[in-house]
């Protein structure tokens, strides 16, 4: 049964439409991201990604409604078209798999993400970190080159553009090949990574995008195997960080 928190995005030009909120799975709280896809007024592809997190989702209730800006319409003569926000949410998958600290990464000053829930900008840990990645801002983040591990970012499905709100779904994969002991930081600072062994992020992500900057950013997501497919792709498709959508 659905929970209390509940975002939806509509995409009416490719016939896709994507939610993210809570459910219950026996009374357990959970978060689910979905989409459909709809031709002929039939439902063609369902696809779904559940985290079973019960304290992000109880995290997601208590703030009550999804952040103002996923809700609020872009002034028509300043929305952009379907080709610029597809870029500039790639351009964060772009920045993060090459995470250098030296890329374009284009995020407004005040910029938040939230990760099953959890808030992972301008929130510092309790956690005796060498770098204290949580407590920087989005841009702060990818300037360090702390997230080189990702080794690779892939199978990049941009499937509901929203373009009244300026927002971006995509359906992505982070591998991780675990081969990466430790990092160095774009201030040339060398760090220790507890990514030892080989997994992969599913990942639905969606993106708040205004005058090309990126806002807000809110995911959902859980483990995979290691260089898992989504099912949807080919098999190039799935190994390829080529960026398709609709």
């Amino acid at each position: 049964m659905l929970g209390s928190y509940k975002l939806c995005i509509a995409d009416p030009l490719a016939g896709q439409i994507g939610f993210f909120g809570t459910i219950r799975e026996s009374g357990t709280p959970a978060i689910m991201a979905l989409r459909l896809k709809v031709a002929n007024r039939t439902t063609v592809e369902i696809e779904t990604i559940v985290a079973r997190d019960e304290a992000g989702a109880q995290r997601l209730e208590k703030l009550g409604s999804p952040h103002p800006v996923f809700l609020d319409a872009i002034p028509l003569a300043k929305r952009a078209s379907r080709e610029a926000l597809i870029e500039a949410a790639n351009m964060y998958f772009m920045g993060l798999e090459c995470n250098d600290g030296k890329g374009v990464y284009p995020f407004t000053d005040d910029c938040n993400r939230l990760e099953n829930g959890k808030q992972t900008i301008n929130n510092p840990s309790e956690n005796d970190w060498p770098l204290d990645i949580q407590a920087l801002g989005c841009k702060a983040q990818f300037e360090t080159g702390f997230f080189s591990f990702v080794t690779r970012i892939r199978d990049r499905c941009l499937v509901v553009i929203d373009q009244e709100r300026g927002l971006v779904l995509a359906f992505v994969f982070f591998d991780h090949a675990g081969n990466i002991p430790s990092v160095k930081l774009s201030d040339g600072s060398t760090i220790p990574i507890g990514v030892t062994r080989p997994f992969t992020w599913e990942i639905a992500e969606l993106f708040k995008i205004e005058n090309g900057l990126i806002r807000q950013i809110e995911a959902v997501l859980g483990e995979a195997p290691y260089g898992m497919n989504s099912g949807w792709s080919s098999w190039g498709d799935g190994l390829s960080n080529r960026v398709r959508w609709g």
